[in-house]
């Protein structure tokens, strides 16, 4: 039988990014937690963390971190349907991975009336889209948006709709870089802004132009700000039309190519064993999330 304790350390090592900060939540010195996590390894019989800055849970670390999640939604279950004493099911916090875009424009509209309504509390994790995934494989988040369509082992997806990016920059760049009759290799004199290394929209955005060459680009991991440094004139870049509805009505940001974007379709990733509240956010994203990324794809040109 496994003692969750351990376990708990195991998660709390991992969710936080080292055993001291671990050490803290839990309420135990960090020699304590490095304790349980050695006697965990002993009865597994193999290492369950890799020792880096931050800890990365091996394979079977990451097994035993699905598990803990499974675990923990399926124990609010539990005290909702046979409550012990005043203790009662009390408030659940998921970890949810997701791309920056979809947070900063329609995940939150999506998800909050179940929060209100289930006193549900969120710890969101941001990666890119097309590597979001990997959060689910380490065990780390019950659920996460990204755009691989295929699920991990004990998990299912559900595809949400499609999150349509523009190719936009201010008019000053485009007249600087793109004036009338211009062709393919400016593509690779105008300075883009590119959201991190794992970006890769920019590159696909080029490719279905016919162009395949270096460019010079600034890189911004934050959404906001990238539309900032867009309004600012630094750059072009690939950003959600449903985050600039506002900038491409006023003038401020306009397309280099109108009516070339790229569609991401966007998956909720969720574990088989979830437990109703996984199931009523999985619902949930179902009904809403297809809505309001519909809401892009017809603001995308405006007149």
């Amino acid at each position: 039988m496994m003692d969750y304790k351990l376990l708990q350390a195991l998660a709390a090592v991992v969710e936080q990014g080292g055993f001291e900060r671990a050490a803290l939540t839990l309420g135990l010195s960090q020699s304590a937690v490095s304790q349980r996590i050695k006697l965990l390894e002993s009865r597994v019989g193999a290492p369950v963390l890799l020792r880096r800055s931050p800890p990365v849970p091996t394979l079977a670390g990451q097994r035993l971190l699905n598990h803990m999640q499974q675990v923990r939604l399926l124990e609010r279950d539990l005290l909702q349907d046979v409550p012990m004493g005043e203790q009662g099911a009390g408030q659940t916090r998921l970890r949810i991975a997701l791309n920056a875009d979809s947070l900063a424009t329609w995940w939150a509209a999506a998800v909050a009336p179940l929060c209100e309504e289930q006193g549900l509390l969120l710890d969101l994790l941001t990666d890119d889209q097309d590597v979001g995934l990997r959060r689910m494989r380490s065990g780390e988040v019950a659920g996460c948006v990204c755009a691989t369509p295929t699920p991990v082992a004990g998990a299912r997806a559900l595809k949400l709709g499609d999150m349509r990016y523009l190719a936009v920059a201010r008019s000053d760049l485009l007249a600087t870089y793109f004036p009338p009759g211009w062709k393919a290799p400016a593509w690779g004199q105008a300075p883009a802004i590119v959201f991190g290394s794992d970006d890769q929209l920019q590159h696909r955005f080029l490719a279905n132009c016919g162009y395949q060459g270096e460019f010079p680009y600034h890189l911004c991991p934050s959404s906001e700000g990238f539309v900032r440094m867009l309004c600012a004139g630094i750059g072009w870049g690939m950003v959600p039309a449903l985050q600039i509805i506002q900038e491409l009505e006023q003038g401020l940001l306009r397309e280099i190519l109108p009516g070339q974007g790229v569609d991401v379709p966007l998956y909720w990733h969720y574990w088989r064993n979830g437990g109703r509240l996984l199931e009523q956010l999985t619902q949930q994203l179902a009904s809403s999330a297809p809505g309001l990324l519909g809401k892009g794809q017809a603001s995308a040109f405006p007149s």
